[in-house]
This record gives C-alpha cells, structure tokens and sequence, in this order.
C-alpha cells in the first residue's frame, strides 16, 4: 500500500458561503468537475451533513478508476469540511476555507493510501505520474468550480462587477 498526501490551495472570487455551498452540495460536483464520473448518495446522514455517505467514481488522467465512499464526520459552516474516505483508497480529505482578498481561500488536505494491489505497484514505480494526475485533476476541479461560481445568480445587495 501507498500513502500520498496532497494539499492544494484554491482562490476564488466569491463569497465563501456560495463556494462552501458548492463544496458541501457534491451531488452536483460531475455537472462543473471533469473526471468525476459519478456521484452517488449512500446514506443521508443528520441536518447539518455529519454521517452522510456519497459513493464517488473518477477517471483519472491516466484511464484507470478510482470508487470510493465519503462519510462527512465534521463540519464547521461555512469554515471545514472533512470527510473519511473507504474503498480504493482510505483516508481523509478536509477542506478548510476563509475569506481573503475579498473572496475565498480554499485549503484542500487528503490524505490516502492505496488499497488495492495494483495501486500500490502502479504508486510504487509511477509515483511522480500518479502525484502529476491528482494535481491535474484539482486545477481541472477549480477551473469548473470557479466558472460555476460565476453563474450563480448575483445575491441581493451585491455589486456585479
């Protein structure tokens, strides 16, 4: 098994209620994120998305697939995110946001290791081309986030710029 762990840093010009809501509404996530093929919900989990359970499917950069679930075990609105992940890879993601520069900072932490044999082997003599494909697909990932913040409708009071 391989352990990776990647921390990526987002910025985006809005305000950090409309990004956590994006994040936290990942039901939605392959309509702006290229190479989430799928997501599924597996359990509801209580009001404020603690104990809910989504089952993702990615196609990487590379072709090869990796499903896994997230159980959400905390959240702090509209400040952390953190989910546990189970299935082709375990661990923990966390996303951590605040406001800056008059939008929003987004801190993406996940820690993994790899499950499944194959994984390891590919991590083992491929690592530099497995780290180069999470990185590729996380600024596909803001580049989609960022043009579907840009069509959320203009919350009263607000200026368009």
């Amino acid at each position: 098994m391989a352990r990776f762990e990647f921390v990526t840093d987002w910025h985006f010009e809005a305000p950090i209620e409309a990004v956590f809501d994006a994040l936290t509404d990942s039901l939605r996530w392959p309509e702006w994120w290229p190479g989430l093929v799928d997501v599924e919900q597996r359990e509801a989990g209580d009001e404020g998305g603690i104990g809910r359970v989504q089952h993702f499917v990615w196609k990487s950069h590379l072709g090869y697939y990796l499903r896994f679930d997230i159980r959400i075990a905390r959240v702090c609105e509209p400040c952390l995110i953190e989910g546990v992940a189970d299935g082709d890879v375990t661990g923990i993601g966390r996303w951590r946001l605040c406001e800056e520069n008059g939008g929003t900072r987004v801190h993406y932490l996940w820690q993994v290791r790899t499950v499944r044999p194959w994984m390891g082997l590919l991590a083992g003599v491929a690592r530099p081309l497995v780290v180069w494909n999470h990185h590729a697909m996380m600024r596909a990932g803001a580049v989609g986030l960022s043009r579907h913040l840009k069509r959320l409708p203009t919350p009263v009071g607000q200026a368009i710029e």
